[in-house]
């Protein structure tokens, strides 16, 4: 079976690329077929600067026959037309990165009885524009029949909101579904989300989000258009300071930064939460810890019997991170904070990321912010910042230490077994490289005396991520898509 889409114009197979790029994983290959000049390096070319994120040179390999991309999975697009013989590929190690890259190959019949299975794309003029014929993966092209004809929608999007002639840049995405593009018109800039519609985090719910936090003096985005039954949302740019970014260039700015950070918090805990936003019991944020033992586990042992980890889990959160709550962010971390200097007070952080707020324990926020799974926190700096939270809300370090231990470890548990199925089911092994960092923060939380009894089963059912483990864990990459 095969999915045929028509092309009108050099715009609509840019749409295509960008569709692909958004459902591709490690192991997948692409095999693009059609004359001279139907289109392919054009398919490639938007496929792989929608999937690095950013504006690029990408050049058709014609002459070099392979070019390769760093994107959060190895791109490796080749030109085939030149060579006269099967095993001319298999020198430039085609071979082995059909097996771990994403790879896009023109003129796939030079390689004769060692094509791979793959997903076949076949390009041909069909009036003004071209046709694709799609056969495959029926994963892929499923997701791409619904994808591209939601792209139009975008289209619609913009050009009633006056921005259908803005040139766009896809910027670099997250562990979700979300794809973000930054739009520039003359001198301004805009930002479209697209967010497929149907899931928790939806753009509706966004919108909700971002609206109440505006109401209370935060700074969310404004959405200059709205078009939530299609998935799509037109934002205000905040420009490129993310906090991560900051840091890394000016490590000195690191206390000042969380400092602010820790101040929105407060703010937020100190206001009523957004009306209508989920409450999870303690059991459903035990039960979240699952993923551990599904992915992580089984990962490395093979195992998913169940154990007693997350019922100790739920014991010690009900003693140690149970009471009386506020709205939380949940993601609230220094890759989802922007820094606008020119404003001011609160108005300096931006907020990103915010729509899977419900309603959780004081201090959760501070711990995504805190112990970070991507970068490192300074340890004098964390210790800095709980204080100043502490001041903030007015509370004391004897009844917060143990509370702030049980989050993290709970978070800690649940991020290994993100972490592990975004590389197992979604093809994204630079999970893995977190691993460690994570395990890292799960074992200080751990060492808090009111926490023995969970390290103790965590110390008997989990592997730590030795560098056999994390091959383990990289090498099934994609394997349960």
């Amino acid at each position: 079976m095969a999915l045929t889409l028509y092309l009108a114009d050099e715009t609509e197979t840019d749409r295509l690329g960008r569709c692909l790029a958004d459902v591709l994983t490690a192991g997948d290959v692409v095999l693009l077929e059609g004359s001279i000049g139907a289109g392919k390096t054009q398919l490639c070319r938007a496929l792989i600067r929608a999937r690095l994120g950013h504006e690029e040179d990408v050049p058709s390999p014609t002459f070099t026959l392979v070019q390769t991309y760093e994107a959060d999975v190895e791109i490796w697009h080749a030109d085939l037309y030149r060579l006269t013989h099967p095993d001319e590929a298999l020198e430039l190690g085609l071979e082995d990165a059909f097996d771990r890259a994403i790879c896009l190959v023109e003129w796939p019949d030079r390689l004769g009885p060692n094509q791979p299975a793959g997903l076949r794309i076949t390009l041909a003029p069909d009036g003004a524009g071209r046709r694709a014929v799609i056969e495959g993966r029926a994963g892929v092209m499923a997701a791409v029949a619904v994808a591209f004809p939601r792209d139009a929608g975008r289209a619609r999007l913009l050009q009633q909101a006056g921005w259908g002639l803005a040139q766009g840049q896809a910027l670099a995405g997250d562990a979700s579904s979300r794809r973000y593009d930054r739009l520039r018109l003359g001198g301004a800039t805009r930002i479209v989300m697209d967010q497929p519609p149907g899931g928790p985090d939806d753009v509706a719910t966004f919108a909700r989000i971002d609206r109440y936090l505006r109401s209370i003096g935060l700074n969310a985005p404004e959405i200059h258009a709205e078009d939530a039954a299609h998935g799509f949302l037109l934002l205000e740019d905040f420009g490129d300071g993310v906090f991560a970014r900051l840091m890394a260039a000016d490590p000195g700015c690191e206390g000042p930064l969380y400092r602010a950070a820790v101040d929105v918090l407060a703010h937020i805990e100190g206001h009523p939460p957004a009306p209508g936003i989920p409450d999870l019991t303690v059991a459903d944020w035990a039960q979240a810890t699952g993923l551990v033992l599904d992915w992580y586990r089984f990962a490395i042992t093979g195992e998913r019997a169940a154990t007693d980890l997350l019922a100790v889990v739920q014991e010690v959160l009900a003693k140690w991170a149970d009471g009386s709550k506020v709205m939380i962010l949940r993601d609230y971390h220094a890759e989802n904070l922007m820094w606008l200097p020119d404003r001011q007070g609160l108005q300096r952080v931006g907020l990103l990321d915010f729509q899977l707020a419900q309603m959780g324990q004081r201090g959760y926020d501070l711990v995504s912010l805190l112990q970070d799974a991507r970068r490192e926190v300074a340890p004098q700096v964390e210790a800095a910042m709980i204080r100043h939270y502490l001041e903030a809300v007015g509370q004391t370090e004897t009844g917060f230490l143990p509370r702030y231990a049980a989050l993290g470890a709970q978070r800690a548990l649940r991020i290994l077994g993100i972490f592990a199925k975004l590389c197992l089911v979604d093809g994204k092994p630079h999970y893995v490289d977190l691993m460690p960092r994570v395990w890292g923060q799960l074992q200080r939380n751990l060492a808090r005396p009111e926490l023995a009894g969970l390290k103790a089963v965590c110390d008997r059912v989990l592997p730590p991520p030795s560098a056999e483990n994390l091959e383990r864990i990289r090498v099934q990459c994609g394997n349960f898509r």
